[in-house]
């Protein structure tokens, strides 16, 4: 897994998911020491409009997601069985490269802190995939990510249709065509259980919250980047059309 830093230097990210719609208590620059409970309560008025707490919360799910989908793009690449799990796999890589780059553009002009760390639930999905092989690699891939991605999709449609902020709206377009590209080629797999995945997504994770909460970065710290492993080349977009039979639950 390449994960480089944007000064000298490597980082692992043990990283994992669940871009859970559990609201996330991280600090940002913007000298606001707390989380607010009200998500609509403007934290900061910034050249690009009205950032909210629910807008920075947003794009700290994000940068989250990227810290764990990342790397399980990358052990779909290598792991998988199938023609399919390892094209999900490219998707992930090189969905995530490119939204983690709009990510950190959005964060650094808003002022808000980002996590070099999944959050500890999320460190747990990639542990899961790890140690995983063979078809049971392929079913926990698809199915966790089919699952988290599905969670996330009516969150990022919520901030675009709430938010008054210009660059946060620009990264919620970016995010809902990255996760719909994600959510096709997990699809495609074959391997998605339906029934489970739809209980899942609809009933509420039973996590602290300090389970579902990106650590935040030591003062200093160098800003992790994603970047795709060396000869890796960008897939096409997912295709249109019907996936393949779900599979039964």
């Amino acid at each position: 897994m390449r994960i480089s830093r944007n000064v000298a230097g490597t980082v692992f990210v043990a990283g994992a998911l669940t871009l859970t719609l559990t609201a996330l208590a991280y600090p940002s620059m913007l000298g606001v020491q707390t989380t607010s409970s009200d998500t609509s309560r403007v934290i900061a008025n910034t050249s690009a409009g009205p950032l909210t707490e629910a807008d920075r919360q947003f794009v700290v799910k994000v940068r989250a997601a990227g810290l764990w989908e990342f790397p399980s793009g990358e052990l779909a690449m290598k792991k998988g069985t199938t023609d399919a799990v390892r094209t999900a796999g490219q998707h992930l890589i090189n969905g995530h490269v490119n939204l983690d780059d709009t990510c950190r553009k959005v964060a650094a002009q808003l002022g808000i802190a980002l996590p070099n760390q999944p959050s500890p639930q999320q460190q747990g999905f990639v542990a899961t995939l790890t140690s995983d092989s063979g078809k049971q690699f392929d079913q926990d891939l698809a199915n966790i990510l089919r699952v988290t991605h599905g969670q996330i999709f009516p969150a990022i449609a919520n901030i675009r249709a709430t938010t008054r902020n210009t660059l946060v709206r620009q990264l919620a377009d970016q995010a809902n065509d990255t996760v719909l590209d994600h959510i096709t080629v997990l699809e495609r797999t074959g391997l998605v259980n339906f029934d489970s995945v739809l209980f899942q997504e609809t009933t509420p994770p039973k996590d602290p919250k300090s389970n579902l909460t990106p650590p935040s970065p030591q003062p200093g710290e160098p800003t992790v980047v994603l970047s795709p492993p060396a000869g890796f080349t960008p897939p096409p977009s997912a295709p249109t059309g019907p996936s393949p039979a779900p599979t039964a639950g």
